[in-house]
């Protein structure tokens, strides 16, 4: 029986991801900053681990408990809405940490036991504002943006040895954390040259009406990503994001 490992399984993305490969028959190894046994059902084919992807050393832990895996997708991540201009250092450097560099050592980390075996999947998760420009998620868009570049160079580099690397870029999703979980920002709640920009913005944001990205549309496209060795190297996840991929030819 196959094992995938996800990151960022606390809700949202990651959690809907976990749930889709437990319904298919997959061992599953969910992984969180703060372990919850009450979020997922309870199944012998379910291992919940802590995992701090800006630790190298909670990353190593998770790996060695997990024992090998077949998969792994990286869907662990930080937000923030903030203009470039009053990005500060600090949020930019957190951002990069978590959503660059913890997918990078992630990846690192598995690396060596899917060559040694000949074969494994890694699935990053990005975004589809990589794919069209939008404004107050700029070094957001950068960090995921960096993301799909060093995937599609890793794929080039691991191919020979049997493991396949694959991008999952999702929409638009109002329904997910994903503003609750963003870095907390004191500039964004002050008055400034771009607050009633702001405002027009999160209002669009949090727009349900046209199309969005459901949880299931990311896990379906995961899924797709880990069995099927015939999907393409970025998979949109939403009808928002397969709107915005590039048409072949």
């Amino acid at each position: 029986m196959p094992t995938v490992l996800i990151t960022g399984t606390s809700s949202g993305f990651g959690l809907d991801t976990a749930k889709r490969f437990l319904d298919r028959g997959w061992n599953v190894v969910a992984t969180m900053r703060t372990p919850r046994e009450d979020l997922l059902p309870r199944s012998d084919r379910l291992t919940v681990l802590p995992l701090d992807i800006t630790d190298r050393g909670s990353i190593e832990r998770a790996i060695a408990a997990a024992g090998p895996l077949d998969a792994v997708v990286n869907n662990a991540g930080v937000g923030a809405a903030v203009p470039l201009e009053l990005t500060t250092m600090e949020t930019a450097r957190a951002l990069l940490e978590t959503n660059t560099l913890g997918t990078l050592a992630v990846a690192q980390a598995v690396l060596p036991q899917m060559r040694a075996r000949g074969e494994g999947v890694i699935v990053n998760v990005t975004s589809s504002v990589t794919l069209k420009p939008l404004p107050l998620v700029g070094f957001y868009s950068a960090t995921k943006a960096a993301v799909n570049a060093l995937t599609e160079s890793l794929a080039i580099e691991v191919e020979p040895f049997g493991v396949r690397v694959r991008l999952v870029l999702p929409g638009r999703a109002p329904s997910t954390k994903f503003g609750s979980n963003a870095l907390v920002l004191p500039q964004a709640d002050d008055q400034n040259a771009y607050s009633e920009f702001a405002r027009k913005v999160f209002a669009s944001l949090r727009d349900s009406s046209g199309p969005i990205t459901e949880g299931q549309d990311v896990a379906e496209a995961v899924w797709r990503a880990v069995t099927d060795p015939s999907a393409p190297m970025r998979i949109p996840a939403g009808k928002d994001a397969e709107a915005l991929m590039p048409k072949a030819g």
